[in-house]
């Protein structure tokens, strides 16, 4: 869901720009780094893996948008020239590993239609890079993601209000990858239930998720 522009657009302070924009670190060894928004950093902590420090109102839309290294100054590691639309919410993702010059980065669309009367939305995003083969989740039992492919983003699932039990499965394994449980769905809330990290691994990098709340 990345959209890539060749220009730059207008500047702004935040209450007229109007654009929400959250970073998150998943590469496990990309070390704490920075965005920087028109050659200036933007956030007041590093990003560092697996936390999320939520949205921000950005300062301007002016390109590039640059993700540095917090640790080796000058070191750019990801750069951006995306196109991003007033009163909308956005996540940029950063994935892989510098190990093995994987690492990457996705930027999702967080805004959608509000959910019927009674209901909220959840949606999938699965950033793990060893599962190539695909997420299913359960949400209480029931399926409500099937096969979803590593750097892919499902549809908004409206699901009715109330807590949930979120199991996550390899396509065509029964193993339980991770539980998440209560996960609270509120009315006329839109949510996203992210993967990262590696099925392969036990350590700090190993499979994990995480739910955030776009509106």
């Amino acid at each position: 869901m990345s959209m890539a522009s060749c220009g730059k657009a207008t500047t702004g302070s935040p209450q007229l720009v109007n654009i929400q924009y959250q970073v998150l670190n998943l590469s496990p060894d990309l070390l704490p780094v920075n965005l920087y928004i028109d050659i200036r950093q933007v956030n007041t902590n590093p990003y560092i893996f697996g936390v999320d420090q939520g949205y921000f109102y950005v300062p301007s839309t002016d390109t590039p948008y640059q993700i540095r290294s917090a640790i080796y100054a000058g070191t750019t590691l990801f750069h951006r020239d995306d196109v991003l639309k007033s009163g909308a919410k956005y996540t940029l993702y950063l994935i892989g590993a510098l190990a093995d010059n994987s690492q990457t980065s996705l930027l999702t669309v967080d805004t959608g239609a509000s959910p019927p009367a009674g209901t909220g939305a959840l949606r999938l995003v699965n950033v793990s890079p060893s599962a190539v083969g695909g997420l299913d989740v359960y949400a209480n039992g029931t399926k409500a993601f099937s096969a979803l492919v590593y750097q892919h983003v499902s549809p908004f699932v409206n699901l009715p209000a109330g807590n949930y039990d979120l199991q996550i499965d390899a396509t065509g394994s029964t193993t339980i990858l991770k539980e998440l449980n209560p996960v609270t769905i509120q009315n006329g809330r839109l949510y996203t239930l992210y993967t990262y990290g590696y099925t392969s691994r036990a350590d700090s990098a190993a499979f994990n998720a995480q739910v955030t709340t776009n509106k």
